[in-house]
């Protein structure tokens, strides 16, 4: 592995993990407002099963920067479709 690889697969970390906040920001949205009532659980739902299916992958290619950002967006999807069921 390069210097340049393993610099960039650091920055995936961040990236991935960093990109995985849009879903827990907007189930904080939800829990605090309690309301849902301008979000999407379809769009949500799609975001869902697209992190899961990701995560997948990255379990099948042993993918360490793929695991940790997707499990991190599954978690932060799955509270944001709770939420949005619980308030919708």
């Amino acid at each position: 592995m390069t210097k340049i690889f393993r610099l960039f697969e650091k920055y995936m970390y961040v990236v991935g993990s960093a990109s995985s906040l849009v879903f827990f920001l907007q189930a904080y949205k939800i829990f605090i407002d309690k309301s849902a009532i301008d979000v999407s659980l379809a769009a949500f739902l799609v975001g869902l099963i697209s992190v899961i299916s990701w995560l997948i992958y990255g379990i099948m290619l042993k993918n360490k920067v793929l695991i940790v950002a997707n499990t991190l967006a599954v978690v932060g999807a799955s509270c944001a479709v709770i939420g949005i069921v619980m308030y919708g």
